[in-house]
């Protein structure tokens, strides 16, 4: 797997696969997607606009993927994404604590394009010093799963999470967030499928036949 990127290098890229893909009956991340695991096709995507970028997971069950992926063991399994975003933002405070800016993605997006997460780093690199997550808002919501946390919001984040709180969205009240809202993004999804993230087989076989008409 080529990690390689020629853009933005002083912003670290998350991928989270920690999730139990209940409804979805199998791993998502395993699941092949135009020919590759799902999980493989988003970490190459994060190393077109981020690196180093880590898969925060369980190590055993990722790690006959590829000999170069880097796995973090989510140091809260089974407590949600925020869990998650926050073991990725304690990981670059512990190692990169210079690291200003942190993508972390969702394993499950298969619709993401390197032109939109480039656009959503650079957004994040010209933000406010007081910023601290640059947030997509899609007809759905917020977009916690594909944005952008600066290192400096650990602290918070984890203070909220140690209070009880597990959502994303409520654990984000507490931080400054700089909204990206249907103006940003449709440039790069007119079709409006850029955070459609899969959490069932039908998702699934959806998103496999829509992919291979594109490719006609």
């Amino acid at each position: 797997m080529d990690l390689t990127t020629d853009s933005n290098s002083g912003v670290r890229g998350y991928v989270l696969a920690g999730g139990g893909s209940t409804r979805f009956g199998r791993d998502k991340a395993l699941v092949e997607f135009g020919e590759e695991p799902l999980l493989l096709r988003i970490v190459k995507l994060a190393h077109s606009c981020a690196a180093p970028v880590t898969v925060v997971a369980n190590f055993e069950k990722y790690r006959h993927l590829d000999t170069q992926l880097e796995i973090l063991e989510d140091g809260w399994p089974g407590a949600g994404p925020l869990g998650g975003i926050i073991t990725a933002l304690e990981h670059a405070v512990a190692t990169a604590p210079n690291s200003r800016w942190n993508l972390v993605l969702s394993c499950d997006m298969p619709f993401l394009t390197r032109e939109w997460l480039e656009f959503l780093v650079d957004r994040a690199g010209a933000s406010p010093p007081d910023v601290q997550v640059i947030l997509p808002h899609s007809a759905h919501g917020p977009e916690p799963l594909c944005a952008c946390y600066r290192t400096a919001a650990a602290g918070t984040l984890k203070n909220v999470f140690e209070r009880g709180v597990r959502k994303v969205t409520e654990a984000l009240k507490h931080v400054r967030i700089e909204v990206l809202d249907e103006s940003a993004w449709k440039r790069f999804d007119s079709a409006g499928r850029l955070f459609w993230n899969m959490n069932t087989p039908a998702d699934f076989a959806e998103a496999q036949r829509i992919w291979e008409s594109e490719q006609l």
